[in-house]
């Protein structure tokens, strides 16, 4: 019947269950997964189990909930390698990290959702944090509010009209408006702050990446504790170099030469 929901196979089911586990949601039980997915508890637990004798899941022994497995580290490696934006942005990042001493992160935008594709901590004993895969909403932070700043207003409209936006800090920006004015002075500008919009006491800066047809392809950014980051030469600092690898970065992904 037209309408119909698509009828799936056990490879799609089990697919559909190893996407559900996110950071955002990282641990599930078999009834949950089997409501939210609406396989049947049978199911689900038959194909949790292939997956955690493949090493896909794991279970914790005292909530038997589920969560990711050890064997996608064997995959990262592979990953980088082959993924040309992580294999030619690794100099430019490199490069930041040397001149700011401070961590440097590379992201894009995964659906509708920032996410850490490499990073380089920095040596400082106080040092902000961003593993790879670490996600966040397109509005908090400045790597995130980077990427949608400088994301087509088509992929804006769509965001804006199918996101929710919830605090995650009391610094995070909620209205709308006053969220439409950061993403136009972030555009103005050429780069993004953010003081504390994710996590209290850490703050960011970050710098857009292009490819030839000048289409946002990464955001490269610099996590800071907020003490050194409210630091004027400091901060002032971090943008220039910041801003510089980015534009470097966007020309060896093939920007032309004379864009900026």
């Amino acid at each position: 019947m037209s309408g119909s929901p698509k009828k799936l196979n056990s490879i799609e089911k089990a697919l559909e269950i190893m996407l559900k586990f996110q950071e955002i949601k990282p641990f599930w039980g078999i009834r949950e997964l089997s409501t939210q997915l609406g396989f049947s508890p049978a199911t689900v637990q038959r194909i949790l189990q292939v997956l955690k004798s493949y090493e896909f899941v794991r279970q914790d022994p005292d909530t038997r909930q589920y969560y990711i497995g050890n064997i996608f580290y064997r995959f990262l490696d592979n990953l980088n390698n082959s993924n040309n934006l992580t294999r030619i942005g690794r100099k430019f990042m490199e490069a930041v990290a040397l001149d700011t001493e401070e961590t440097v992160h590379l992201n894009i935008i995964e659906g509708s959702l920032r996410i850490c594709v490499d990073t380089i901590e920095s040596p400082k004993v106080l040092k902000a944090g961003m593993p790879i895969g670490n996600q966040s909403p397109l509005y908090a932070g400045a790597s995130a509010k980077c990427l949608l700043a400088f994301s087509s207003e088509e992929f804006q409209d769509n965001y804006f009209k199918t996101t929710k936006i919830k605090p995650m800090t009391e610094n995070t920006i909620v209205h709308s408006d006053k969220l439409f004015e950061e993403l136009y002075r972030i555009k103005g500008q050429g780069y993004a702050i953010s003081f504390g919009e994710r996590t209290p006491g850490l703050g960011s800066l970050s710098a857009p990446v292009f490819n030839y047809k000048e289409q946002i392809l990464a955001s490269l950014s610099l996590a800071i504790p907020e003490i050194r980051l409210k630091k004027k030469d400091h901060l002032s600092h971090c943008i220039n170099i910041l801003t510089s690898a980015a534009k470097s970065f966007s020309h060896a992904m093939g920007l032309g030469a004379g864009k900026f």
